[in-house]
């Protein structure tokens, strides 16, 4: 037996794990909290009052305000590492009911959604340690940062590029409701369906609106070297808010939004791990 073959079944188990799948899934609650935070600042910054960062680190520190936050947010951090683990064991030797460029595809997607989930999980430990920069600012800084060196600002637009790339993505991953083949759906019932379907394709294509402004605003950023409206989802929402009828659209955003985090609850009971 190869050493790539043992690597492989122990990956396979591992991945299997029934521990791993319970935190897993208690991480699409917390995934869900975080949405939920997220959308609420949104909605404040919709109609123009003051807020935390408009973004998933925002939506940690004002958990972390309230009693027990941060024991909650360390809670939720620990959730999303299980889920990243999990992800880069489905990128490594998950997905095989699908064949050929599909399945090379999904483990691509979970590949990303690894570091998607330990990136929130970072930040969430962060947030614990109560790191005193946002993740705005941060990425504010490194704009400014990689536009001061050679070649920075061709780096910060592909960048740009990329974050523009994710959203269109998400918006066609909610359209056409691909998200549903990672779903239990013969264990809902026909009213569970419809309404899962609902809250996905509003979340996917609201995460992937504010995801696409994100994206415009870094490759703007790079091409008129201005650092300041490179700060991530944060300017995104303000910069949709600036714009005519902004407050409703806004709004719609962060309901969408709010729809993904109620989809992350269904994940949780019906997300196949």
């Amino acid at each position: 037996m190869s050493a790539t073959h043992t690597a492989g079944t122990t990956a396979a188990r591992a991945k299997d794990s029934r521990p791993l799948e319970i935190l897993a899934r208690a991480g699409f609650v917390g995934y869900g909290v975080v949405h939920l935070l997220f959308a609420w600042l949104a909605l404040q910054i919709a109609f123009g009052q003051p807020a935390a960062d408009g973004d998933q680190s925002g939506a940690l520190r004002t958990l972390a305000a309230q009693p027990l936050g941060g024991f909650l947010v360390g809670a939720i951090g620990v959730g999303l590492v299980a889920m990243g683990i999990w992800q880069a064991f489905e990128a490594a030797v998950g997905h095989r009911e699908y064949r050929g460029r599909e399945r090379m595809l999904e483990r691509l997607s979970s590949a990303g959604r690894t570091v998607v989930y330990l990136y929130f999980a970072w930040t969430a430990f962060q947030v614990v340690r109560q790191a005193t920069s946002s993740s705005a600012d941060k990425q504010q800084a490194l704009t400014e940062q990689l536009m001061s060196s050679g070649g920075g600002r061709l780096l910060v637009g592909l960048a740009g590029l990329g974050l523009a790339a994710l959203g269109a993505g998400l918006v066609w991953y909610g359209f056409v409701k691909r998200f549903e083949r990672h779903l239990r759906t013969g264990e809902m019932s026909p009213h569970t369906r419809k309404i899962s379907r609902r809250l996905g394709v509003a979340g996917y294509v609201a995460k992937g609106v504010a995801y696409g402004i994100a994206g415009v605003l870094v490759v703007t950023a790079a091409v008129n070297y201005d650092p300041d409206r490179a700060r991530g989802l944060d300017a995104a929402l303000h910069t949709l808010r600036e714009q005519a009828f902004g407050s409703i659209l806004l709004t719609l955003v962060a309901l969408g939004i709010a729809a993904f985090a109620v989809f992350c609850l269904v994940q949780a009971r019906y997300r196949k791990v």
